[in-house]
């Protein structure tokens, strides 16, 4: 049976190479997102390929996300795999002079989006005793690094409400992982620093992770027999070996 996965932050990097993947593999799609010109042309794209419904709407607004999620139309309803995806990072500044507005975005995006999301999909996965649950956390919420503070303390929440997730909704045979890439080329970066000359620093000199190489891993985990969970991955690539070590050529 044609399985259905619903993907947050889908119009770019990790989020979109997701939905192309799942695509290929036939997967029906709900991709969401708050670039509704970038939805489109991704639906368009992949309707080639797969049946794809589009929710344009910003994880950190409860009352928008459950809206969207609960008019989505009687052929996309029912959600076999969700992928917490949407999240971003604001600054790199030590905690004295961090700015409240970042740190409310990082907060309301990385943890608040992907509870808001979740309790309007759980429920039908609990009832249905079945379904499978990824949230996209990071290296930073394995390791604090200088000035990184509040950014991986929402990235640590990530992995929290993961394991929090995976024993409650054990005894309804759901389940729930997280991965946790490191450094991965994407916008990433462009909105951390806000365009700043940094951003376009962050990956040079080695081969960073690419969104293909993140959104194979994620299908990989979907893919595993029923008896298989994945219940979490550290990703980094061979030239990082931790969020401070990165050996460089240049």
């Amino acid at each position: 049976m044609t399985k259905t996965a619903l993907i947050t932050g889908a119009t770019s990097g990790i989020g979109e190479a997701t939905a192309y993947e799942f695509a290929k593999k036939g997967i029906n799609l709900v991709l969401c997102g708050r670039r509704l010109e970038r939805l489109n042309t991704i639906q368009k794209t992949l309707e080639r390929l797969s049946n794809v419904h589009i929710l344009n709407f910003d994880v950190r607004d409860k009352d928008e996300t459950l809206k969207g999620i609960t008019s989505l139309p009687k052929e996309f309803k029912n959600i076999d795999i969700l992928i917490n995806n949407a999240g971003n990072a604001h600054g790199l500044d030590p905690i004295q002079t961090g700015s409240i507005e970042d740190w409310d975005a990082m907060m309301d995006i990385n943890v608040k989006g992907v509870l808001y999301v979740s309790k309007a999909i759980i429920p039908q996965m609990t009832e249905r005793q079945s379904g499978h649950i990824i949230n996209i956390g990071s290296s930073a919420g394995k390791e604090v690094y200088p000035k990184g503070n509040v950014y991986c303390a929402s990235k640590h929440a990530v992995l929290a409400i993961t394991e929090g997730m995976r024993i409650d909704l054990n005894p309804f045979g759901i389940k729930v992982g997280a991965i946790n890439p490191g450094l991965v080329e994407t916008e990433f970066s462009q909105v951390r620093f806000k365009g700043d000359a940094i951003a376009y620093n962050v990956y040079k000199g080695f081969k960073a992770l690419q969104a293909k190489d993140i959104a194979e891993i994620i299908y990989f985990t979907i893919s595993r027999p029923p008896h298989v969970n994945i219940a979490d991955l550290l990703v980094f690539p061979t030239a990082q070996a931790s969020s401070t070590i990165v050996t460089k050529t240049i």
